[in-house]
């Protein structure tokens, strides 16, 4: 085996600063790819807040940057798309929970029916379904009082809202 005794370079051991270093930066490729990222999160937006129309309410506004028009320089952009891609997480979650609460009142309506008796005077909205219009599944006495006495239950389905059937004869 040879020992070679080890010795420091002084050129490896003075490093220039990372100013010092000379770095060249395509701006137009790096705006060009933020723009891309931008207009891809605003189309999930988009399409999010389609999904969630009539069911749940969204914050989809985009704030302007400054009140003239101008060119954005690269911290703006991407501080844009970060916003984005928050207000997109956001939107998934409500969205998220909105379709979990309305699946357990699928699974509570399904039940209700099956079983009237152990969910009295329950009502669940055709809204806490997702379901568009107006309507109701309320389970209730048959036969009033007299019914409630002798465990005489039924889910009730509305016929929808009281107004809607006004609103057509006047139109007639």
């Amino acid at each position: 085996m040879i020992y070679t005794r080890y010795k420091p370079m002084p050129d490896l051991l003075a490093r220039d600063s990372h100013a010092a270093l000379p770095v060249e930066v395509d701006e137009r490729l790096a705006r060009a790819e933020l723009r891309r990222q931008v207009g891809h999160l605003e189309r999930e937006l988009a399409a999010l807040l389609g999904e969630a129309f009539g069911r749940v309410e969204l914050e989809h506004r985009v704030a302007g940057i400054a009140a003239e028009p101008r060119l954005l320089d690269l911290g703006e952009l991407e501080r844009i798309r970060d916003e984005l891609a928050e207000r997109v997480g956001e939107a998934r979650g409500t969205l998220r929970e909105r379709a979990r609460v309305e699946t357990a009142n699928h699974e509570l309506l399904r039940r209700m029916l099956a079983a009237p008796s152990d969910f009295k005077w329950v009502q669940i909205s055709r809204d806490d379904l997702g379901l568009p219009g107006c309507g109701h599944w309320h389970s209730r006495p048959r036969l009033g009082p007299l019914g409630m006495l002798m465990g005489w239950w039924r889910v009730k389905v509305s016929s929808g809202c009281p107004l809607a059937g006004r609103l057509a004869a006047v139109e007639r």
